[in-house]
């Protein structure tokens, strides 16, 4: 390639020369993004000349592509489109001014601290200007489609640039030719440039090829209409994202929008939650394209945590390339697309909770992961509560679980609370005291083995204005007590009293015995058949969530709970007669103590070991001394 002779000298606008001391300077580790900024400067060439094709008669745009050509022997690689091309004043114009927003916002963040200004390139594209972080020298060699001439534009980037005709004949296009920097060679290495055009330009809409060969062959199936692809497709796309050749999701979403903006996304549900297997957590982002340039390929802000599952791609014209994290969180398009994106979601996962079996597939992997979203995203709290699912006292089995829903369908008109009772699982829950007066009743208990599950429920607080009540709580309230005891007793009347003064002493001597232990020893109308029970007094946690905060935060003092005493107990009717005569009194009071320490059993907390194994061994040895050794 020849040159005249006479060349003209410019020099940079002053933050230009900022930008490229600082780019040529820089031992940004991330120096890869320079190839996809000028692959995507070389894609904006050719999109232009086809525009300007179907506008004009006298232009043509056939054969467009992209060529990447490393010469390891010179240290050169060159980048090269058959596009637009640029005159001589469009290289004055474009390359030697702010002519981009990224640049200049990203000149406008600079501070004078080198470590920070560094740490900025990440952040913001800089267009042409990033391929000083590679080159010691840039060329430009150009010819417009509506020129005749070409024009070779050349700078070390230390403040100025030269510009000469070209004398013999050039192709239409430009070529970008980077002479690079001497600890640089891997950018002629042809592994490397294919993985760093994979990265980020798989899905530029024209051919990328590097020594011939076609780069960018996965098609961008999200531009398609949906009517047009088939379940193959999908899958292969969810393959490709995820490097996961084996896998199916479990289902996928296509999405489109174009007004008030326009972007196109697909997300896919992975069959398997590998949190859920002792992996750390999900920390994969969804990939995020501007007119399908590769922008950021872990954007953590497009969807919500308790959607970060999922995989996809979301691609816009409306976003620009160069654009950072931050600016990305004030944009107001960005904004509006993650809000359009989760309730489609959303609407998607209700749609799939109409098939049972289906949904349970899903909930049973992601459930835990969903459920985060009644505490985060108040804005959606009640429709992430319609998703919610939770084992039963009334479910079929003890896999089968249940809506919010559908508990409201079946209670009684007249029960104002939805009830919850948590445990260390299925078994211990069951044998929970507090429950009997629900079964007696028919009454529906949640059951929350996952303690994260209560917590979800005490979040959410209430329900389709019904109050959500541990069973535990001390104004638990239950519907239609009196008429249900009638019915049971066939005569409301013929209930036995239980303001006996017996049973009235016996409450009294407990309190006395148990002291500061307890917050309260009152008559319970919760049990039926057990003698005990432990209940949390008004705005108290249930004790299930308190064991939890103990275990995970030693500090954490229990709040003291209500003994509640069934005044209809063998035991109770019994010390209630024995009250009466005085020499019984050191018993009861130690038979309240041996109570308390069961009833904290049975609520998974542990009594004073020694004190209660001392307390039983005696009442063993008085069981023993009352019996004959002599058979009758």
């Amino acid at each position: 390639m020849t040159t005249t002779e006479k060349s003209e000298q410019h020099s940079f606008q002053a933050e230009i020369k900022e930008l490229l001391h600082l780019l040529a300077h820089s031992l940004y580790q991330n120096r890869e993004i320079a190839i996809r900024e000028l692959v995507s400067n070389a894609s904006d060439a050719l999109d232009k000349l086809r525009h300007l094709a179907l506008v004009r008669d006298n232009v043509e745009a056939d054969g467009l592509e992209i060529n990447i050509e490393p010469n390891k022997d010179d240290r050169l690689l060159v980048i090269r489109d058959n596009g637009l091309g640029m005159t001589h004043d469009d290289l004055i114009n474009t390359l030697g001014t702010i002519a981009r927003s990224g640049s200049l916002e990203f000149i406008n963040q600079l501070s004078g601290d080198a470590a920070t200004d560094v740490s900025l390139i990440g952040q913001f594209g800089v267009g042409f200007y990033s391929a000083f972080m590679l080159a010691e020298t840039v060329e430009v060699v150009t010819r417009s489609y509506a020129d005749e001439s070409g024009w070779r534009w050349s700078s070390d980037g230390t403040g100025s640039f030269t510009i000469q005709a070209v004398d013999e004949p050039l192709e239409r296009g430009t070529q970008v030719r980077l002479h690079l920097k001497q600890d640089l060679d891997e950018f002629t290495d042809g592994t490397r440039l294919k993985f760093i055009l994979m990265k980020y330009s798989t899905f530029v809409p024209h051919p990328i090829r590097l020594d011939g060969e076609h780069i960018n062959d996965q098609p961008p199936i999200w531009v398609e209409p949906k009517g047009s692809l088939n379940d193959e497709q999908y899958t292969s796309f969810y393959q490709y994202l995820t490097h996961h050749a084996d896998d199916e999701p479990l289902w996928y979403l296509h999405l489109s929008a174009d007004s008030p903006f326009q972007f196109h996304a697909i997300l896919y549900c992975p069959p398997t939650n590998f949190e859920m297997i002792g992996l750390p957590r999900l920390e994969h982002g969804i990939h995020l394209c501007a007119k399908r340039i590769l922008v950021q390929n872990d954007n953590r802000e497009l969807l919500p945590e308790y959607l970060r599952f999922l995989h996809g791609l979301v691609d816009s014209s409306d976003l620009p390339l160069n654009v950072s994290r931050e600016a990305l969180q004030d944009n107001t398009v960005f904004r509006r697309m993650r809000k359009v994106l989760v309730k489609r979601v959303l609407d998607h996962i209700a749609k799939l909770a109409g098939k049972r079996e289906e949904y349970s597939t899903f909930y049973g992997q992601f459930g835990r992961i969903l459920r985060e979203g009644v505490s985060g995203d108040f804005e959606n709290r009640d429709r992430i509560a319609k998703l919610l699912r939770f084992p039963s006292s009334h479910a079929a089995g003890s896999d089968d679980l249940v809506s919010l829903d559908e508990y409201i369908e079946r209670k009684p008109e007249d029960q104002k609370q939805i009830y919850f009772v948590g445990g260390m699982d299925r078994r211990s829950i069951e044998k929970n005291p507090a429950l009997e007066v629900f079964r007696k009743r028919n009454l529906e208990v949640l059951y929350l083995p996952d303690p994260a599950d209560e917590f979800v429920l005490v979040q959410l607080h209430t329900y389709e204005d019904l109050e959500i009540k541990s069973i535990d709580a001390v104004d638990v309230s239950l519907p239609g007590v009196d008429a249900t005891d009638a019915q049971d007793s066939g005569d409301a009347e013929s209930k036995p009293s239980a303001a006996t003064a017996g049973f009235a002493r016996v409450l009294g001597m407990f309190r006395d015995a148990l002291g500061e232990s307890v917050e309260d020893v009152r008559e319970s109308e919760r049990l039926t058949d057990s003698p005990v029970c432990l209940v949390n007094p008004q705005g108290g946690m249930s004790t299930q969530m308190q064991k939890i905060l103990q275990l995970n935060t030693p500090e954490f003092q229990m709040s003291k709970l209500i003994l509640e005493v069934n005044p209809q107990a063998a035991l109770v009717k019994r010390l209630s007669e024995l009250v009466a005569n005085d020499d019984h009194h050191g018993f009861i009071r130690e038979c309240g103590r041996q109570l308390y320490s069961n009833a904290l059993v049975l609520a998974g907390i542990a009594p004073d070991g020694n004190e209660m194994a001392s307390r039983v061994q005696n009442f063993m040895i008085e069981m023993a001394q009352n019996r004959s050794p002599i058979a009758t």
